[in-house]
């Protein structure tokens, strides 16, 4: 079934997911003010110099951009624990330190940037350069990534646990 394309799955607690479709639930509940708010404006006149009615327009586009992005994001997550593993995988909190210094440790998860809100924990893409570099890694284990200024970055993985929310 899996062709190897697939992006990982992501993760939801149960919370981060009811809280997620409360405000795709509330979006689409505002659709009608929204719409509304368009027509008021549009009877004001003259549309190329209505800075309310391309504010309207703005917010209109916005909403039903994070719509559909929050329609995809709840039909293909996951709702509950992330499976646990022997190696780092998204939906895990992580602990790596820098270079050769164990007192310069870093703890953050491992995840879509969607759930940075549920967490005070710093997030990291899986696709980002420290995360791609980490993934499959084991405690103990030491790679090298490259920071989007050019350097080469070299971490140890100290330790990962799955997100609890």
């Amino acid at each position: 079934m899996s062709n190897g394309n697939e992006a990982p799955a992501t993760w939801l607690s149960q919370e981060a997911h009811d809280r997620l479709q409360a405000e795709l639930d509330e979006l689409i509940a505002n659709r009608p003010v929204i719409a509304a708010e368009i027509n008021a404006r549009r009877e004001e006149g003259d549309l190329r110099e209505n800075g309310g009615y391309h504010a309207a327009r703005e917010e209109q586009s916005k909403a039903e951009g994070r719509i559909l992005y929050l329609k995809e994001l709840l039909r293909t997550a996951q709702v509950g624990e992330a499976p646990t593993a022997d190696t780092v995988a998204p939906g895990m909190v992580v602990t790596i330190y820098f270079d050769d210094d164990k007192d310069d440790t870093e703890r953050f998860l491992l995840g879509s940037r969607e759930i940075a809100s549920t967490t005070e924990l710093t997030v990291y893409s899986p696709e980002s350069a420290i995360g791609k570099a980490i993934l499959g890694c084991r405690p103990g284990q030491t790679c090298t990534y490259t920071a989007p200024s050019g350097a080469d970055i070299k971490v140890t993985v100290v330790a990962f646990e799955p997100f609890s929310g």
